[in-house]
């Protein structure tokens, strides 16, 4: 069984679902995203960026949520649809 390709969320295009397997990030924000639901193994969806390209729209667990990329960038997944990164 090959090693899945980890990308961050900061690299995947819109329309992209990526299963979360790390965040590489501590601390208050680090908690505060696990308890929106960005958790380890967990689905999450690109939805679209800003006009200039920071922050980004995930949906995860029902909810929408922005992130701004030096935040998406340390959060890591295997891309399993959507759009082709």
């Amino acid at each position: 069984m090959t090693k899945p390709i980890l990308i961050p969320l900061s690299e995947a295009e819109n329309g992209s679902r990526l299963r979360i397997r790390s965040i590489e990030m501590q601390g208050v924000l680090r908690r505060r995203l696990l308890d929106l639901g960005f958790v380890a193994g967990n689905v999450v969806e690109v939805l679209r960026r800003s006009p200039l390209g920071d922050p980004t729209a995930f949906r995860i667990s029902n909810t929408t949520i922005a992130l701004r990329r030096e935040e998406s960038s340390l959060i890591y997944g295997e891309w399993i649809g959507g759009a082709q990164t």
